[in-house]
């Protein structure tokens, strides 16, 4: 059976993330989990240490930016299956009014979210923007012999902004996993084995909710 994203399975569950999108996204964690690790043996003496847990200093300074090309490349995958439902609407600016409802877990306060509340949208264009700016600034770094002299410029400037782009993605990467764990349970084991419940839709995304069930409806009804 092909999956296809917002399909109803038995037993009050809907399909969040088909195989494909799950595959691809522990491809973008594992990547971006190293990268982080070694960037930050890189980047502070006092986490050098980290470069040992990746294997040695050689080895992780060699694979780094390997791993770099690999995580962009997952990251451009997300960007062409999730790209068209992270536009802004509406309801997403309410979301935004409502933020301190979110914080307090006021879930019947807030607007209702579609497939992907405003939070989350902000989270896929921040990485998104992220990895092309620590993509571009990670080959001048890798590469500095290809730049010319009179560029040389675009190093200093990539020793500045390569560090901060990691920075603010590691900030975002921590938000990421408390909006996955601890603010939508059941989150996080959807992109393990792909579904949630239709309880766990209509909790935190009530507007994805109310398109699956009138799918549901519609399939359901007797056809004239």
């Amino acid at each position: 059976m092909n999956e296809r994203a917002d399909q109803i399975l038995p037993h009050g569950r809907v399909l969040r993330y088909p195989f494909v999108e799950r595959a691809n996204h522990w491809l973008a964690a594992i990547s971006y989990i190293y990268l982080l690790l070694t960037g930050l043996a890189f980047w502070s003496p006092w986490l050098f240490w980290l470069a040992w847990l990746m294997g040695g200093p050689q080895i992780s300074r060699t694979l780094h930016p390997w791993v770099g090309l690999f995580f962009f490349y997952s990251v451009m995958r997300m960007y062409g299956y999730w790209a068209p439902q992270m536009r802004t609407a509406e309801v997403d600016r309410q979301w935004w009014r409502s933020l301190n409802h979110y914080i307090q877990n006021e879930d019947e306060k807030m607007p209702p979210a579609g497939r992907y509340n405003a939070g989350q949208k902000a989270l896929f264009w921040s990485f998104f923007y992220g990895a092309i700016v620590l993509l571009l600034t990670g080959i001048v770094l890798w590469l500095p012999e290809f730049i010319p002299w009179n560029l040389r410029w675009l190093r200093y400037i990539s020793v500045f902004l390569h560090p901060v782009a990691a920075l603010f993605t590691i900030a975002n990467f921590m938000i990421h996993i408390y909006m996955s764990v601890f603010a939508e349970r059941g989150a996080f084991d959807s992109v393990i084995h792909g579904d949630v419940s239709l309880e766990f839709a209509k909790r935190y995304h009530p507007g994805w909710y109310e398109e699956i069930v009138r799918r549901r409806e519609a399939a359901a009804a007797p056809r004239k």
